[in-house]
């Protein structure tokens, strides 16, 4: 319940940043009506929905995040994808379903049995337990950089943040999990938006998502995707 009044407040708080809305860049306004507020159903939406009920037990996002980072990476079209703190791993799969050409990496403290059966289908997927910081720095050094991370369920969020944006890019996203989920990785978020490293970032209360283009202005959007 208290969830879902706090939602509620923060929806009323967003109202005017719903569907664009003042956004006058156009390349924002077509990420924010086409990308975020994509209504499409698109092809394995269907077959993913009933796959979420395996691994609902385990640390996930509501299932409309989820769809977003498919759209997301379906838009994008990395070639390497971190993800760091698996949590339940269905959102891991929503993105692999989205670029089957994609390498992954994912990294958790222990993969519980059901997330490795619904991780486990795709040859490009690889599972790493343990530490992560450690297990990353080491891909660096044989040159494995990733063009899209996603920083998930893991305490050390700053220090995985920190390892990996000296490598950012021009085309490198960052999407930042749960960054309102207390106010030490509040006052962090607000950090990553104000810092010179990154450039345009969207706040869509579940996930903050970072590009690194320094041809555009820097600019913060907030978007109403509650």
């Amino acid at each position: 319940m208290g969830d879902i009044i706090l939602r509620g407040w923060n929806w009323c708080k967003r109202f005017r940043h719903r569907r664009g809305y003042g956004v006058h860049s156009p390349s924002d306004f077509f990420f924010i009506t086409d990308v975020i507020y994509e209504q499409r159903p698109f092809y394995a939406y269907s077959s993913l929905h009933h796959l979420r009920r395996v691994v609902a037990f385990l640390p996930h996002y509501r299932e409309k995040v989820d769809k977003f980072l498919f759209r997301l990476v379906n838009y994008l079209q990395p070639s390497v994808l971190f993800d760091v703190g698996t949590g339940s791993g269905i959102s891991v799969r929503y993105m692999m379903e989205a670029r089957a050409e994609m390498d992954v990496y994912t990294f958790s403290d222990k993969f519980q049995d059901a997330v490795k059966r619904i991780l486990s289908f795709k040859p490009s997927v690889v599972c790493t337990e343990g530490d992560a910081l450690s297990e990353i720095n080491g891909l660096i050094s044989d040159g494995i950089i990733p063009d899209f991370v996603h920083i998930a369920y893991t305490a050390d969020y700053e220090k995985v943040f920190e390892a990996l944006v000296p490598y950012a890019k021009e085309d490198t996203c960052f999407v930042i999990g749960k960054p309102y989920q207390n106010e030490a990785k509040k006052r962090w978020w607000k950090k990553v938006i104000d810092d010179s490293r990154t450039g345009v970032t969207f706040d869509l209360y579940d996930v903050g998502i970072v590009f690194f283009d320094k041809n555009r202005v820097k600019e913060h959007r907030v978007v109403n995707f509650l």
